[in-house]
């Protein structure tokens, strides 16, 4: 906490205000005069589409990649670069005290109306700056008359229905009653009739998300496999197999059960186990390139990014897909997901067999780099997006 933030809270309420007001002027009147951040150069192709502002887990910079391999396409990634938070990589970004100001917030609404072709808007969060609005909904409608081809991508938590996953799923993390959920079971609720009203093209990065907007097209996450493969050791190559745990949201990846089980099997010296966090996305893939084993999580029934990275890697991936996600899969890409299934009762038998015998847990892991090239290095993500980008109605 700043000296000036604690002096601000001993002082009366009134008056405590009225310095927030006096510093909040200021610091208006600071930006007022600097140099706006630079907006990127604007290319001459028939379709140029933009994607923002969230961009989770660098999936709005991916996918921008992707589409530029369409003929005729440019694609540019936007995000609010966040304090403490892990920066992914982007074309052009701002920090959330620029976000907030009037200066820049109309400079950006006028480079995005006159620049772009096509917009699409991440987890439904405000393109043109923090105005006071828990939303895009108002942005959606002045990019569609402004004759702007206007979509929606949502990445998860954003669009999940927690009573609808705690029906579907018998290991859900959401729970009537907890913080967590209520608040995102209230933001799925009101994003969800958002969407209902907009009539825009839709997009989900996961295919269990499908059951949340039956609509949407499945836009899969799409990585870059090289730096991954690079930094991968060769399996079992060690005295003691190495597990690794990267729990970004311990209550939804069920990291307590991970723990349990993991820090047991360590304790009878079978496994090394590395559960980890305040690691950069740079430095991640030598991380997982070092485990034998990644367990991603146990309770949600999909995957993702983390898992996608894994199995780039050629390493063991655990984690609880579900069978609703892998007959799904399997109907829209004819592809088995290479990922050992484990649940918070199954763990500890599926981590003895895989241990056990090595030698098919390596041959399991084989099929994982083929699996993310066919499907995750950004190829399937472009072709998700080419009837939209490039129907003669948009262009």
């Amino acid at each position: 906490m700043t000296a000036t933030r604690s002096l601000r809270d001993h002082l009366p309420a009134p008056v405590a205000r009225t310095a927030g007001a006096v510093r909040r002027r200021l610091v208006g009147l600071r930006y007022s005069y600097a140099q706006l951040p630079a907006f990127p150069q604007v290319s001459n192709d028939p379709v140029r589409l933009l994607v923002g502002p969230t961009n989770s887990a660098g999936q709005g910079y991916a996918w921008a990649r992707s589409a530029r391999t369409l003929p005729e396409v440019n694609a540019v990634s936007f995000s609010v670069h966040r304090r403490g938070q892990f920066q992914f990589a982007d074309d052009y970004g701002v920090p959330l005290s620029w976000f907030g100001q009037p200066r820049w917030q109309r400079a950006q609404e006028q480079h995005v109306l006159g620049s772009y072709t096509h917009v699409l808007i991440e987890s439904l969060r405000p393109l043109f700056g923090a105005r006071g609005v828990p939303d895009a909904s108002g942005e959606i409608n002045r990019l569609v008359e402004s004759g702007i081809n206007t979509g929606l991508v949502f990445h998860g938590s954003d669009i999940r229905l927690p009573s609808r996953h705690a029906e579907r799923e018998r290991w859900s993390p959401f729970k009537p009653g907890d913080d967590l959920t209520d608040r995102l079971e209230a933001q799925a609720t009101r994003f969800a009739a958002i969407v209902e009203d907009a009539g825009v093209p839709v997009f989900v990065s996961t295919v269990d998300l499908l059951d949340d907007v039956p609509t949407a097209h499945w836009l899969p996450v799409a990585i870059d496999p090289e730096p991954w493969q690079r930094a991968a050791r060769p399996l079992f190559s060690g005295d003691r197999p190495i597990v690794v745990h990267v729990p970004s949201n311990p209550q939804l990846k069920g990291t307590a059960r991970i723990d349990e089980v993991l820090t047991g099997l360590a304790e009878q010296g079978l496994v090394d186990y590395r559960r980890v966090s305040g690691v950069t996305h740079e430095q991640m893939p030598a991380v997982i390139g070092e485990a034998d084993i990644v367990i991603d999580q146990l309770r949600m029934g999909l995957y993702g990014v983390a898992a996608c990275e894994a199995l780039a890697a050629g390493r063991v991936v655990v984690s609880y897909v579900g069978s609703v996600v892998r007959d799904r899969v399997r109907s829209l890409t004819g592809r088995e997901v290479p990922i050992v299934e484990a649940d918070p009762d199954s763990l500890g038998a599926v981590l003895a067999d895989l241990l056990s015998d090595r030698a098919a847990a390596a041959e399991r892991a084989a099929a994982g780099p083929g699996y993310v090239a066919e499907l995750h290095d950004g190829r399937r993500s472009a072709q998700a997006l080419t009837d939209w980008l490039t129907s003669k109605e948009n262009v």
